[in-house]
């Protein structure tokens, strides 16, 4: 009879984030696979988890994981975990989800915490849509078209990052996108020292620690519609919108409702259009 292998969520800082049933399963798995053990091992002592742990990490070989395929079919219940987080998810665990549903096993999602979904949940920018780019690579060509894609993306982004390449992302991001679209960076999230910083991103780059500590995911805003200055008369509408008695703001929120523009450039257009000739 063939085994079972569960995917199971772990905490992403706080060990308290985590289901009844994940302890549950953690406890009754014959095998608890772990990313890093020592860092698992803290996590069921801290729940009262007996269960063995056997590492398994992106350097895993083949071998083994011929091996624990061999050893789920044959009926075993194994339990996956990642550092912190959802398995498979940027995450090397995918590789053996994929070997293990080929061979016929079945995979069950033991859902729980999410860096991802815990950023957006602050981030406080729309979340209608969203896109996962993880950690864009370090340099070189595939770095410049993962700028490109979140500059061009109309829907919100969420990346992750490490605290000592953080800076230079910013930069990147600065460089790629502007310096008007707004982002959130999220810091040890779920931890005592969890941060969250929101603005553009010199705004945040400025307020960031500097070194910077503790996973980081950032969430940044979709493009928004670019305004079609080309395709109206600013000066008649503005025109209209006197005779109609609206104040300047009410013109700028106009045109960000209505044509989306930006706040602040829409506002430096209505000024100009304002001005004596």
């Amino acid at each position: 009879m063939s085994g079972r292998l569960s995917v199971v969520a772990t905490p992403i800082g706080c060990l308290e984030d985590i289901t009844l049933r994940a302890i549950r399963i953690l406890r009754e798995a014959d095998l608890i696979l772990a990313e890093d053990t020592r860092h698992t091992r803290t996590l069921c002592a801290k729940h009262g988890i007996s269960t063995p742990l056997r590492s398994f990490h992106a350097h895993t070989n083949d071998d083994k994981v011929d091996l624990l395929l061999a050893e789920l079919a044959d009926g075993a219940h194994y339990a996956m975990v990642s550092d912190a987080g959802t398995p498979v998810v940027s995450d090397p665990g995918v590789y053996l989800v994929s070997r293990a549903a080929k061979a016929g096993i079945e995979v069950e999602a033991i859902p729980g915490p999410s860096a991802v979904l815990a950023a957006l949940c602050v981030a406080g920018l729309p979340v209608r849509r969203f896109v996962f780019e993880g950690f864009l690579p370090r340099s070189g060509g595939d770095r410049t078209r993962a700028l490109d894609r979140i500059a061009q993306s109309a829907i919100t982004v969420v990346l992750f990052e490490s605290p000592h390449r953080i800076h230079a992302t910013l930069n990147d991001l600065e460089r790629t996108l502007g310096g008007d679209r707004q982002m959130a960076l999220c810091r040890e999230l779920t931890k005592m020292h969890e941060q969250t910083i929101r603005g553009t991103a010199p705004e945040v780059r400025s307020a960031l620690s500097d070194p910077a500590r503790g996973e980081i995911t950032v969430v940044v805003e979709g493009k928004p519609a670019d305004a079609p200055v080309q395709n109206i008369d600013l000066g008649a509408l503005v025109v209209e919108w006197q005779r109609e008695g609206l104040s300047t703001k009410e013109m700028t929120q106009k045109l960000q409702r209505d044509l989306g523009w930006k706040r602040n450039a829409a506002y430096q257009a209505i000024l100009n259009t304002l001005k004596p000739t």
